[in-house]
């Protein structure tokens, strides 16, 4: 067996397990800008990884642009764009609290991050500066439709996910760890580990990072602070028909934010 680090560096494997969604995704966003925002045409992707949601928007029309922090995610993400789709895409390398394009300012209809890649921010003042800098971006009537995993303080088992995909003649299987979060800290240790089998190929990549913590008060009091306020909220069953009630938020939340009482700039 081959041992290798950093699932980001190999996003072939990666796009195995979390791209099985993408179609109900864009129609998901799509129809959540409908309602709640412009309806617009044009999209941004904070942290789009390998792509896949930025060429299906594209190929639906949508002029849209990503960025991500991994060079490797990005060269994936340009290679799988037709020339007809280069047209309307536009990618860039940038961290996710760093971002900005001045051609962009007031300009986003939708701006989307689904699979908890918010949580990298590792302090309070990464994530403020992350939500600004995305707010700054919006239309007036824009959203910024956010995913991430709500932590459970008072849990007292790590918690372990686990999926499994085909990938040509190999199978990918998928498992996530998250340990105890510690309150104090903001952060609970991640682990993943990717096993890829088929013919000729046995490989183990294995990543450890942190996530930043949020219960969802300190989600609520994060947005609040960015100048952006709560919709409406999903479950990552993509139900545009069910919003959940403020007493029903569960764990695993997407929370739709549109621009508030004006956040000042740094």
């Amino acid at each position: 067996m081959q041992r290798l680090s950093d699932w980001y560096d190999h996003p072939e494997y990666y796009e195995a397990i979390f791209g099985t969604d993408t179609a109900r995704e864009v129609d998901f966003l799509a129809e959540v800008s409908r309602r709640y925002g412009t309806g617009g045409k044009r999209w941004l992707e904070p942290a789009c990884g390998a792509g896949r949601l930025v060429a299906e928007a594209a190929g639906r029309g949508f002029q849209v642009v990503g960025y991500d922090i991994s060079e490797k995610m990005l060269a994936h993400a340009r290679a799988r764009l037709s020339p007809a789709l280069r047209r309307r895409v536009r990618l860039h390398r940038s961290r996710m609290e760093d971002f900005f394009q001045p051609e962009l300012e007031g300009k986003v209809d939708l701006a989307f991050n689904l699979v908890s890649t918010f949580r990298y921010l590792d302090s309070e003042k990464a994530a403020l500066a992350h939500l600004k800098g995305t707010r700054r971006l919006l239309e007036p009537g824009g959203l910024y439709v956010l995913g991430f995993h709500l932590t459970d303080y008072e849990r007292d088992k790590a918690e372990r996910e686990r999926w499994v995909e085909p990938l040509g003649e190999d199978t990918v299987v998928c498992n996530t760890h998250e340990g105890l979060p510690d309150r104090k800290l903001r952060r609970s240790a991640m682990r993943n580990r990717l096993r890829i089998t088929g013919p000729g190929k046995d490989l183990l990549i294995e990543t450890h990072w942190h996530f930043r913590t949020y219960d969802l008060a300190q989600a609520r009091r994060l947005f609040r602070a960015a100048g952006l306020q709560v919709r409406a909220v999903f479950d990552f069953d993509y139900q545009v028909d069910a919003p959940r009630a403020p007493r029903e938020i569960r764990l695993d939340s997407i929370f739709v934010l549109a621009p508030g009482e004006a956040a000042p700039r740094e």
